[in-house]
Order: C-alpha cells, then sequence, then structure tokens
C-alpha cells in the first residue's frame, strides 16, 4: 500500500490538478501534507509498536491508512483531499515502521534474510509497477481509482494479520505510552510544517507566512534541545558521534532530496507539457526502478570488495550525470533519445549507492543501536524528501514565472491572451490557453523550470559524494 502511494500520486497529479482546478502549490501540498506526518511521525510510529504491540500498531495503521486513502478518493475539493492526505501521513507513520519489524520478529535468525528479501522485493516491485497501474486508472477511469486501490488492499491484509499473525509477546507493558517523548514529536512536526508553509506559500511576501517560517525554525530547535535532553528521545543525538553515521545521513539527505524534487516535476513535464498518456509516463521511470532492483545483489558486493568509499562517491556522481542528462530536453522529442539515458543513469547510479549506504548505517553504530540507527536513516529520507519539495517550489515558480513573462513578450501575443495566461501562472504547466504563441510560451517555461531543479539535484548529488570522499573510511578491499 505505501510503496504503490509513494510512486503512484506523481503520476496522478496533472489530473487531480485540472480535475479539482487546484493551483500548483496546491498540488504540492498534496503530495507534502503525506510527506510531513509520514517523516515527523515515522519514529513515533516505530516506538508505538514497541510500546503497544507490533500487531496491533501495524493493524492500526493499515486500517487508518485505508480510510484515509477513501476520503482521498471521495474528496469534493482540494482543501479535502490534502486533508485527507494528512491523515493517511499519520497512518503511514504507524504501518511503515512496524512492517519490517513484524517480519524481523516472526521468523528465527536462519530464515530471516530470505524473509527481509521477499519484502524487499515485493517493496521493489510495487514501487515498479505503481505508476504504470496509476497511469493506466488516471486514463482509463479517475485519479480518484488511484487512492481507492488501497481498500481491497487493506482488506485483505487485515485478514491476513488477524488470522495467521499473532501478536508480539515483548512489547513494554509498563511504560505503554507514558515513556513516549510526545513533546519531542509535537516540536518536529510543528517545525517541519512551520518550515514547508512558509517555503511553499512564501513567494507573496505575505509577513505572516514568514513568521510562521521563523516559529517553525524555533521549534526546529526546541526539537534539537529536548532530544538532547529527554530520557528516552526519539533521535538518540549520541548516535551521531559517530563520523561515518553522520556523513551517511547527510549522504542520504542530499541524494534523496535530489530524487524527489526531481521526480515530482518529472510526470508533469511529461503529461502537460511532452503530451505523453498517464500511462506512458508512469512507465518512464520503469527502467531505473529495473536497474536498481536487478543490480541489488552486486551493488551489495562492491562493500567487501572496494569498501563504502568508492561506491559512495561514485554513485552520487553517476546520478548527477543522469541529472543533468535529464535537464537537457526541450519540448519534444523521443523518450529513447530525451530522456532514457537519463533514466538509466539515475538507476545505475542509485543501485551503486544505496546498498553499501544502508550497509554503513547499520555497521557505524553499536549493534544495540542498529534500530535506531534504521529509523533515524528512514526518517532523514523521508524529511529530505519534504524539504527538497518546499525549496523548489518556490524555485520553481520564480523561474516559471520570469520566463513566461518573458516568452509572452518574445511571442508577440495580444494583450488579452498574456493578460490570461499570467493571471493563471499559478497553475504553472495547467494554464488553459488556446493560443498557439501563448501555449508554446507556457511550455518552455515549465521547461525551463524543470531544468533549474534537473541541475539542482545534480548538485544535490555532486554534494553527496564529496560528503562520502570527507566522511567515510577507506577500507583495503578483501583478496
Amino acid at each position: 500500500m505505501e510503496f504503490i502511494d509513494g510512486t503512484v500520486v506523481n503520476v496522478a497529479l496533472p489530473a487531480l490538478q485540472r480535475g479539482l482546478e487546484a493551483t500548483g502549490a496546491q498540488v504540492q501540498w498534496v503530495v507534502e501534507a503525506y510527506a510531513l506526518f509520514l517523516s515527523a511521525l515515522l519514529l513515533v510510529g516505530g516506538a508505538l509498536g514497541d510500546r503497544l504491540g507490533l500487531r496491533r500498531v501495524f493493524m492500526t495503521g493499515v486500517i487508518l491508512f485505508a480510510a484515509a486513502s477513501i476520503w482521498c478518493g471521495l474528496a469534493p475539493n482540494v482543501g479535502q483531499l490534502i486533508a485527507a492526505r494528512a491523515l493517511q501521513g499519520v497512518g503511514g507513520a504507524m504501518l511503515v515502521p512496524n512492517s519490517l519489524a513484524l517480519v524481523s520478529a516472526h521468523f528465527p535468525p536462519e530464515e530471516r534474510g530470505r524473509a527481509i528479501g521477499t519484502w524487499s522485493g515485493f517493496a521493489a516491485m510495487m514501487t515498479a509497477l505503481g505508476p504504470v497501474a496509476g497511469g493506466f486508472l488516471v486514463e482509463h477511469g479517475s485519479w480518484r481509482w488511484v487512492f481507492f486501490i488501497n481498500a481491497p488492499l487493506a482488506i485483505v491484509t487485515v485478514w491476513i494479520l488477524l488470522r495467521y499473525v499473532p501478536e508480539t509477546s515483548s512489547y513494554d507493558e509498563r511504560g505503554k505510552l507514558g515513556g513516549l517523548d510526545w513533546k519531542g514529536a509535537f516540536f518536529l512536526t510543528a517545525g517541519l510544517a512551520g518550515v514547508t508553509f512558509a517555503l511553499i506559500e512564501g513567494t507573496g511576501g505575505s509577513r505572516a507566512i514568514w513568521l510562521t517560517g521563523g516559529a517553525g525554525v524555533g521549534f526546529l530547535a526546541a526539537a534539537i534541545y529536548r532530544e538532547e535532553h529527554a530520557a528516552d528521545p526519539l533521535v538518540p543525538l549520541a548516535l551521531f558521534r559517530s563520523r561515518e553515521f553522520l556523513g551517511a545521513n547527510l549522504l542520504t539527505f542530499c541524494l534523496y532530496a535530489a530524487l524527489s524534487g526531481a521526480l515530482f516535476y518529472l510526470p508533469l513535464n511529461l503529461i502537460q507539457i511532452q503530451g505523453y498518456t498517464p500511462t506512458h509516463a508512469g512507465a518512464a521511470m520503469l527502467p531505473m526502478v529495473v536497474l536498481m532492483f536487478l543490480l541489488s545483489r552486486w551493488s551489495g558486493g562492491l562493500m567487501s570488495r572496494y569498501g563504502a568509499r568508492g561506491p559512495l562517491v561514485a554513485g552520487p556522481l553517476i546520478a548527477a550525470a543522469g541529472y543533468i542528462v535529464l535537464a537537457r530536453p526541450g519540448v519534444g522529442g523521443s523518450y529513447w533519445t530525451a530522456y532514457f539515458p537519463a533514466v538509466l543513469l539515475l538507476g545505475l547510479g542509485m543501485a551503486v549507492s544505496v546498498a553499501p549506504l544502508t550497509t554503513v548505517v547499520m555497521s557505524s553504530v553499536n549493534e544495540s543501536s542498529t534500530g535506531a540507527a534504521s529509523g533515524v536513516n528512514n526518517a532523514v529520507s523521508q524529511v529530505a524528501a519534504l524539504l527538497a519539495l518546499a525549496v523548489c517550489a518556490p524555485v520553481f515558480f520564480h523561474v516559471f514565472s520570469a520566463s513566461l513573462s518573458q516568452r509572452l513578450a518574445a511571442a508577440q501575443v495580444s494583450d488579452e491572451v498574456k493578460s490570461s495566461v499570467l493571471e493563471q501562472r499559478a497553475k504553472l504547466g495547467a494554464i488553459e490557453t488556446t493560443d498557439r504563441g501563448g501555449r508554446q510560451s507556457v511550455d518552455e517555461a515549465f521547461v525551463m523550470g524543470f531544468r533549474v531543479v534537473a541541475l539542482a539535484a545534480a548538485g544535490l548529488a555532486v554534494t553527496a559524494s564529496l560528503t562520502a570522499a570527507a566522511t567515510m573510511r577507506s577500507r583495503t578491499p578483501r583478496p
């Protein structure tokens, strides 16, 4: 459910924007509302599983996620859709960390590796098939069906849980919810919400918006102080005293921020500007996911042969080359020459990076802290996705708006067309105009904004590579 949802919604955004007459910022909130609560509450969800039982919390998350998905599909306006997505994020924060924990808890060590491998295989398969299936549903049905598909999956999951999965017996009956760091969770959620809101909505320059952003920064500072002094913190800051753990998380942040920022705008570019069908747009990134899946075992062996430093320097650089190639196409052109080479480079770069990165995260801390280290790294990747889009939003709008004005002037369209197009610029690529010059100006301005985002992603990927070079120790490869 979660892996499908994480990849399929972007493909549905153009149809969703058109159906609900949403602005570009509102479309971004459809993604950000989910990412905000997922990233801020992910560690809370894992802690709840430890205290109240893995099956209980996981099943609650599944039910909440499905109920919110149905609300998403029935939402009559974009405001309700954003609220439903926020609730979906809360459900996701309960089911995601406890999913893998259930697998670990119910299989003995000698079978656990195969069980986790099966779990990972399903995750990769759903990540690959989600956008294609979602594109098909959008093209032949409605964007609402993208959310409705979670309901039957939830019914089957709950039935399996009740019939076959016993509750874990080792959870903490003593502290239950009392020992959970609720203050830290509140400060973190409020801080991320304030900063995200200011970045996405701050193009108008309202004082209230920037005060909200300032309050968000204050809440984040309070969260750090709280985690430093809490008896049972959500984020054990002592883990970051390890140079390699700190470097691995900085690398994770840069790598996933780059990926999330670029992949939000890519389906909008393909569907609204390049004229792809939702199904074709959903399939556009399929080679990247397939390549990552096929090379996962090979990339895992790179660490034992060459150590972590080499792959984690090279992998992000390959991904950076992919983003640069992704920035090259204009309006029109064949997928195979315009986007396919970039997709392959991104797949290779991520494949080289992900397995060694995960290994470094788990091996750079004491064995007793591996669960906390994994949770923190997962949360870092989610926060990276959240903040990447929040930062990209004002940058994209500024570049798009300035380029649109210049291109409308160069196209010498009538004042009426120019006024109509500029009044709609908050819709970005969904601007409606029947004038050929006006439409071409919109398309070219959107491509210009996309190029800036893709190049910024390349810069983040290079930063990830430099981080690996500075923080990862060289190891002598095994003979």
